[in-house]
């Protein structure tokens, strides 16, 4: 699913996708802080970004591919919490819940995320909260 630049950003920082994980998506920048590559993550989960979630995986923990539940659509993220993760920082955590509807059901799932910046953020794992 290809994003509107000008409709807000699925990743609910209020901002458009444009002014938020679309320059993170394109190479354009890099994410800032932790915080920032999960809402980018949960963003092209959102529409699809393989690619993207794979390159923003830490080579060290990254499956060789990824399949996408195409009955899943994600809705809304919510960050819980963060712990280190800034510009400054080499790891950091993010929680989050990640709210979703399939086949009519809705659900959501917590997850408290590991992240690490060599050259640039990257997501390690991620532990079911």
């Amino acid at each position: 699913m290809t994003l509107d630049d000008a409709k807000r950003c699925p990743c609910g920082t209020g901002l458009t996708y444009g002014e938020c994980c679309a320059p993170i998506h394109r190479g354009e920048r890099e994410a800032a802080t932790a915080e920032a590559l999960m809402r980018s993550r949960f963003t092209a989960f959102a529409s699809g970004e393989v690619d993207w979630l794979l390159a923003s995986w830490h080579p060290t923990t990254r499956p060789r591919s990824l399949e996408l539940d195409p009955g899943i659509r994600w809705l809304r993220l919510d960050v819980l919490g963060a712990t280190a993760g800034g510009p400054f920082d080499r790891e950091g955590t993010v929680s989050f819940e990640a709210h979703w509807v399939a086949d009519g059901a809705r659900g959501s799932m917590r997850e408290l995320s590991r992240f690490r910046r060599d050259h640039g953020w990257q997501y390690v794992d991620g532990q079911a909260l």
